[in-house]
């Protein structure tokens, strides 16, 4: 990882999980589950968080919306993809309202902390 994305990632107030991401926290995961299971280890997530709430749900689309509660505003939007029956890719975009449109790092943090609790409940194809 180079010292421009470092300072970028800080000085920025969007992350989003890609494929080919150059950090690999934020590269796409993928789990040995349904698409609706990991729909709903992500919704739990939510359910179980002091600090979201979720503002939408699309079963048919695969993507959940969720903002916080309290603190900085955040826009979380989870999306979960079957790439093939038990295969199932989950990606994010998170974004955090600021005056100046830096978080600091806030976004990536988000992001670090769903991936952790869906692998703890799901298992993780590498």
């Amino acid at each position: 990882m180079s010292i421009g994305y470092k300072i970028k990632r800080f000085f920025n107030n969007h992350s989003e999980t890609s494929d080919s991401h150059i950090d690999e926290s934020l590269k796409t995961r993928y789990y040995k589950a349904s698409k609706n299971t990991v729909i709903q280890a992500v919704e739990d997530y939510f359910n179980s968080s002091t600090d979201f709430s979720i503002h939408a749900r699309s079963d048919q689309h695969g993507e959940i919306g969720a903002t916080s509660k309290r603190g900085k505003k955040v826009l979380i939007i989870a999306t979960v993809v079957m790439v093939r029956p038990y295969h199932t890719a989950l990606d994010f975009s998170v974004t955090t309202e600021t005056p100046v449109h830096i978080d600091f790092g806030h976004s990536n943090k988000i992001i670090k902390r769903i991936y952790q609790h869906v692998n703890e409940q799901l298992p993780e194809i590498r």
